[in-house]
């Protein structure tokens, strides 16, 4: 496994907790999430491990159905790592309903493992797409938003984790992409002056603004909920999704071939 946005040694650390994880169930997809695959990472950034796992059939059909979401959080040789492996079929039932965060594991960039059915599951992935997203962007970005406003809104991460979520959103119901990298799309929707707190952000996790620059950002940060507001009105996506038939059927196959 090899990832340009981590150093070698997070990428050891990552492979040993991958492997041990590994062994207790079966990965579809691991996906580097958080600030390294956002586009700002500081040297304190903690690595976020976001994966989908297939359970065997054999174990949805008992008495107590094996649907728990599997999580770690520790720190192993001074990266702090933060996994987490969802069920296949939430994932899917997520993916419908607009869920984001699942459709970035699913169709991110930085897909660090996955299984050889992951590529015959991404088309119907993108075949499910759509308005629905807006919602599910919509809502973290404003929570994010408060939270930003709770540092007196001077967290530069709070800040980004906005813009990141709301042009990310933006970006997907224009084109159909997913696009978790705030420093991809910010110049294409007019906030190319995001990478000013992006060098901010990369000096550490809990960098500060100043109050100028934290004073200039109140005053432009709604400019990037109006474009996603915008945006679900000028989607390329339907407003329900549509090829789901295909998308149950990759479903059914998978079930069979992993009883």
């Amino acid at each position: 496994m090899t990832d340009a946005r981590m150093t070698e040694h997070q990428t050891r650390v990552a492979d040993r907790v991958l492997d041990e994880e590994a062994a207790r169930r079966h990965h579809l997809v691991v996906t580097l999430t958080g600030a390294h695959a956002y586009g700002f990472p500081s040297p304190d950034s903690d690595l976020d491990l976001k994966c989908v796992h297939i359970t065997p059939t054999s174990q949805l059909l008992g008495l107590e159905p094996r649907l728990t979401p599997a999580e770690r959080l520790e720190v192993l040789d001074g990266v702090e790592v933060d996994y987490s492996s969802n069920e296949i079929g939430a994932v899917l039932t997520g993916v419908l309903q607009g869920n984001g965060n699942y459709l970035e594991r699913l169709l991110g960039a930085h897909a660090l493992r996955h299984s050889a059915e992951l590529e015959s599951l991404r088309p119907r992935v993108r075949g499910v797409l759509s308005r629905r997203l807006h919602r599910h962007y919509r809502g973290f970005a404003q929570s994010q938003l408060r939270e930003w406003e709770k540092t007196g809104f001077r967290s530069a991460k709070k800040l980004l984790y906005v813009l990141r979520t709301t042009l990310t959103g933006t970006h997907a119901l224009l084109t159909g992409e997913v696009e978790a990298d705030l420093t991809a799309v910010m110049d294409r929707y007019g906030f190319g002056e995001a990478g000013e707190l992006v060098a901010w952000k990369r000096r550490g996790e809990r960098s500060e603004l100043s109050e100028a620059l934290s004073e200039r950002w109140r005053g432009q940060v709604g400019r990037a909920f109006e474009q996603l507001d915008a945006a679900r009105e000028r989607s390329v996506l339907p407003e329900e999704p549509g090829e789901t038939a295909a998308l149950e059927a990759w479903l059914l196959e998978l079930r069979r071939a992993h009883w």
